[in-house]
């Protein structure tokens, strides 16, 4: 018998390498790919900003990919808005993808197509952006577009009338999400009273209202030069893209005009609930969010440890009882529910640290009851659990780095967000300084006996009382 595993042992196998050789390969190769994950932060391209003398920052990230993707960021969003504007800036990126005057009606869409582009755009509360993703060599023709996309905006009162009816079909479509119904009034009972409750589409009743001059002032306020960033990753030359930029970009306003100074107001959060109970609906979503930190702190980091603690789960994922998270097994041992998932979700100066869950109506009390339960963080965090939560988010950190568009995308905003882009080998220095006593520190300071805000949708009449809920806020700790 010993012969014959030796034998098996140095044959040649079906891939024709003998079984120990390719058993030490793969030892090798195992230790290249540990001590790739370090070479990798460490190699990744340098990104290059340049200030214009308008306050335009463009920054870039130069690689060797045969594409590229550029774009512009801009601090603007419905963040921005009164509750009679609330809308604009969704309805500005919609104009802004119609035309120019340069290029008016779908002359612009075309011109993009035969570069074989993909041109897009996207609102939040405290930014808009557009890119275009194209061919590398095509780099100074798509930031000529993207200037004459945000400087020359055609708003026809015909496409204007058009797009508002697709505003307004694409308001009713949102309504049958609920998650997105859910997290909206979580901003709205949250942030009540302030520009963050506001929802980036805006109210039906806006959008019908909404004129030609409210978007033509909206962009005369918004869109000036430093509130923007250009920012381009993939196969292109960072002095190129300056020089493109100088090109095109500097007629870009720099100033707003008189008081119109566009600034960000204080958002006080308010603990607080909407409930929209309707029985009708199968299934009931549920938030609960405590106040977090903004984008800058460091706290966040930690919290992002303690969402990868809590974990995520949904019905269609593999593993049954064996998951890494223990609301997760919970779950899925006494069908608590269809799928939850924590957030983080931060503005600039505030942010909502929380949980979301689905559930059967007769699911709700129990699952509420385990979710909160999570606030042992508070107080008997592992070191086990926090080196895996650390990991899960090192492996989330490294996907940024596939293709140009995420890259562009993380540039771009860290740049709106922290004035910098912050390096990955940076961000991994902060993961691994994170242990389990940060992590009870930092929950215990955001989470202990703090008044929630609350958002339920659907059959919801398990849902027990808002104080019930705000006492279960301390009443676990030991």
């Amino acid at each position: 018998g010993r012969h014959q595993c030796l034998l098996a042992a140095i044959m040649p196998t079906p891939k024709g390498k003998p079984l120990f050789l390719q058993a030490a390969l793969l030892t090798l190769t195992r230790k290249r790919g540990a001590a790739t994950y370090a070479q990798t932060l460490q190699n990744i391209p340098e990104t290059h900003v340049t200030t214009l003398e308008n306050g335009l920052r463009v920054a870039s990230e130069e690689s060797n990919h045969p594409t590229c993707t550029v774009g512009l960021w801009i601090e603007a969003g419905s963040r921005y808005e009164d509750p009679k504007t609330n809308g604009a800036a969704f309805f500005v990126e919609h104009m802004a993808l119609k035309g120019t005057k340069k290029r008016p009606g779908s002359a612009f869409e075309k011109e993009v197509e035969s570069l074989g582009a993909h041109l897009n755009g996207y609102t939040s509360r405290e930014q808009t952006a557009f890119y275009i993703k194209a061919l590398s060599k095509d780099m100074p023709k798509v930031v000529e577009l993207l200037s004459d996309l945000v400087q020359n905006c055609a708003l026809e009162n015909s496409e204007i009338e058009k797009e508002r009816g697709v505003i307004l079909q694409e308001l009713k479509e949102m309504d049958s999400n609920l998650a997105d119904v859910t997290f909206d009034y979580l901003h709205a009972t949250a942030y009540q009273g302030t520009s963050l409750a506001h929802t980036v589409e805006g109210t039906t009743d806006n959008i019908k209202r909404l004129t030609r001059g409210d978007l033509a002032s909206y962009i005369d306020t918004h869109f000036k030069a430093p509130r923007m960033v250009l920012a381009a990753a993939g196969g292109i030359s960072h002095r190129e893209l300056v020089d493109a930029a100088k090109q095109h970009f500097a007629g870009l306003p720099f100033t707003s005009k008189g008081d119109s100074v566009p600034t960000l107001k204080r958002c006080r959060f308010t603990g607080s609930e909407i409930r929209a109970r309707d029985d009708g609906l199968p299934l009931a979503h549920i938030a609960l969010a405590v106040e977090g930190p903004g984008w800058a702190d460091p706290d966040n980091v930690v919290l992002n440890v303690a969402n990868a603690i809590i974990g995520r789960y949904d019905r269609t994922f593999g593993g049954g009882k064996n998951q890494s998270s223990k609301l997760a097994t919970l779950a899925v041992e006494h069908n608590l529910c269809h799928s939850f998932e924590p957030f983080n979700t931060c503005y600039s100066d505030t942010g909502l640290f929380g949980f979301h869950f689905v559930s059967d109506p007769l699911s709700v009390d129990d699952m509420m009851f385990c979710a909160q339960g999570e606030m042992r963080l508070c107080t008997s965090t592992t070191e086990s659990e926090v080196n895996r939560a650390k990991n899960y988010l090192r492996n989330a950190m490294v996907a940024q780095l596939d293709g140009t568009t995420r890259v562009c995308e993380n540039i771009g905003s860290h740049l709106l967000h922290y004035g910098r882009r912050i390096p990955l080998e940076e961000w991994d220095a902060r993961i691994s300084a994170v242990d389990a006593k940060m992590v009870r520190d930092v929950c215990s300071k955001y989470i202990y006996d703090k008044c929630p805000a609350i958002a339920a949708v659907g059959p919801i009449e398990q849902l027990l009382d808002y104080n019930r809920l705000r006492s279960s806020m301390y009443w676990v700790r030991l």
